[in-house]
Parts: C-alpha cells; structure tokens; sequence
C-alpha cells in the first residue's frame, strides 16, 4: 500500500461542488480583480483570526515583505529571526534592506528560542519576526512583554499555522501583525499561490493595502513606490469554502498527531515533536528527527510512505545567505537540520493509515539500530 506524504486533491474532491459552484459564480461576475470575492474572504478570515483587518496578497512572502515596507524597516534596521525556518522569513527582512538578526532554535520545540533573543536586541532592531514553525505556535506572553520593553513591533510569520493557539489566543493575534501562505500545501491552501496580512492596526492595514495596489490608495494616485500583490478573487472565492472546514481538518491533523505521539513514544533513536503546555499546534507537519535520517527516509519509501525534509539546509549555510552568515554557528539548527524528517499528515489519512504509517515507521526505526 502507498501512503503519500501531501494530497493537495483531496480538498478538492472533497468540496467539489462547493469549489465548482464558487468558481462558476466568480466567472460568471466578470470581476477577475479585487470585487466581492476578496472583500467576502479578507471579512471571513479576519473573523476567523480574531482581528479587524484582513488584506489579501500575491504570497507569503510578499505578506511579510508588504509589512516591513509598512512599518518603514530597511536599510540600517535589524529584524531578529529565527535561525530554524523556511528561507522565506529571511528573504523577507532581506528584500526590504534590512539585516536578519538570526537566533538559534530551542532544541524542544525547534522553533525560536525565547531564551536568547533578548541578547540579540540591539540599537538598531526594529522587530521581532517569531515563526510558528510546522505549525506550533511561539509562545507569546514573554515575548510581547520584551518587545514592549524595547519598543519592537512582532510580526508573526504564520504561513504554516492557520488555526493555531497560544492559551485563549489564536494565532494572528499574538504579534502586532500577521503574515498568511495560502500555498496549496498549506492547511489552508489554495489552488495557486495567495498570502493575507492581518492586524488590529488600523493605519497599518492601510498602508499594507496601499502597498499592494502599486502605492495607491486611489486610481492613478501613486503616493508610494508600491507593488502589484493581492490576492487574485478565484483563489479568494475557493479559500472561502475552504475556511469552513478548516477547524475540522485541523482537528484530524491533531489526531493523527497523537496516534503518531502515542505509537512512536518507544521507537528507539527517534525524537518525537513536544507541544508545550498551553500551546495547541495546528500540526501542519509532524516532524520527528533521527540520526540516520536519509536511511530512515529509504527504508519507509521501501515500505510505501513518502515522507519529506522541512528543512535540510540552513539559511546561513544557503547560497542566498552563506556570503554574510556562513562562518556563524547555530548548533541546534543545524543538528535539526541534518536529522529532520516530516512524516504524512493531513486529513487525506485515516485513522488506519495512520495507525499503519506509525508502524511502518516503528520497524524500520527498529531495523536500522
């Protein structure tokens, strides 16, 4: 049997009808930019996040670009980073100017560690850029009270967390401002690239809109050197009947996770991911880290389960990045890095595969020790 890692046309088989009926109805309106369909989502969403703003971008990237340019950081700021994250969260602070201030990752919840970003705080930081990598949300109380103290504005990158909780707080509302992926692999993807920004900050949220519009607020009224980045309405339209079930699909994610948890807990040589207390992830990987990763890798695809590498190479040690940040060190980075493995997850698996997969798993852990 084959146990594949992602199955994007799942949703799609599953919502057909919605899906096909949103589709029809936004071709039919002839509004292939911006229009109801947007309007309706960005509304839809922000409810969602618990926020008042929503803005529709081109990507994720963009999200986090549009809100730096937004909040004026570049050329001479700093933006404290996590070491441990996809490119993108660099790529961002680099694109406005900005230097990113990396900070290595707490070896339990692989995502910043809290405990040492207070040392990287300079003169010239501006914002804290906290990842809520594979899905589990940072824990916010302390950070929002240092940033406070330093007068730094915290930008959530949430591209992997759509659904998530600090306590009573659900992801987007733990920072200043927000940045969204709507990339198809996403728990809340759509069927080509899209990214929302949200915010309780009115100016803010205005300015983002502006941005994104070519820097006008108005047509021809060009105040700003802005960018072409919203959020195309056909993928707003399906993003629509998708956020419907979100909350749902999470709640399977969340159990394949504890079947996972549960049935890997003895498995020698492998470190299985810990959620804090407090902290609900929204589980959109689950990633176990092993010494012999690659052979790990082999003897599962040998017993029919994709699986994947979220990330192997570490952003100071990229291409992109290597020239300025090469000779720096991030030990828990990088053994991650080079021992990460993300398992299938996702509310294409039943509870049998994923009972299945966990077994697999098991016995080939067991024979490579």
């Amino acid at each position: 049997m084959k146990y594949p890692f992602l199955d994007v046309g799942f949703t799609y088989r599953t919502l057909k009808e919605d899906i096909d009926a949103a589709y029809h109805g936004l071709m039919d309106s002839g509004m292939y930019i911006g229009g109801d369909a947007v309007a309706s989502f960005e509304q839809s969403f922000a409810d969602y996040c618990g926020v008042k703003h929503c803005v529709g971008v081109g990507n994720g990237l963009d999200a986090l670009v549009l809100t730096l340019r937004a909040y004026g950081i570049g050329a001479g700021d700093e933006v404290i980073v996590p070491a441990n994250t996809f490119i993108a969260t660099w790529l961002g602070v680099a694109q406005v100017g900005a230097v990113p201030v990396p900070v290595d990752a707490d070896p339990i919840t692989m995502n910043i560690d809290l405990a040492l970003v207070p040392a990287a705080i300079t003169s010239r930081t501006r914002a804290i850029m906290p990842v809520h990598l594979y899905g589990q949300p940072v824990a916010s109380t302390g950070l929002r009270a240092l940033a406070e103290k330093h007068d730094l504005k915290i930008i959530e990158d949430a591209a992997q967390a759509h659904g998530g909780y600090d306590g009573s707080r659900r992801v987007g509302q733990l920072g200043h401002v927000a940045g969204f992926s709507f990339y198809p692999g996403k728990n809340l993807g759509a069927f080509g690239d899209g990214g929302a920004i949200v915010t309780d900050d009115d100016a803010l949220a205005k300015s983002i809109r502006t941005l994104g519009n070519y820097g006008a607020e108005k047509k021809y009224q060009h105040d700003e050197v802005g960018y072409n980045s919203r959020l195309d309405p056909i993928q707003a339209a399906m993003l629509s009947v998708k956020l419907g079930k979100l909350d749902e699909w999470g709640a399977r994610r969340s159990a394949i996770a504890d079947i996972y948890t549960e049935a890997l807990a003895d498995a020698p040589n492998l470190t299985l991911p810990i959620v804090p207390e407090g902290i609900k992830s929204a589980w959109h990987l689950y990633v176990v880290r092993v010494p012999d990763r690659d052979a790990l890798q082999a003897a599962l695809a040998q017993r029919g389960v994709a699986s994947a590498m979220h990330y192997p190479i570490a952003n100071h040690k990229s291409g992109a990045f290597e020239k300025d940040f090469g000779d720096m060190s991030f030990p828990v980075t990088e053994e991650i890095c080079r021992t990460c493995l993300s398992l299938p997850i996702g509310p294409h698996l039943s509870t049998q595969q994923a009972q299945e997969i966990a077994q697999h798993v098991n016995d080939a852990v067991r024979s490579l020790t």
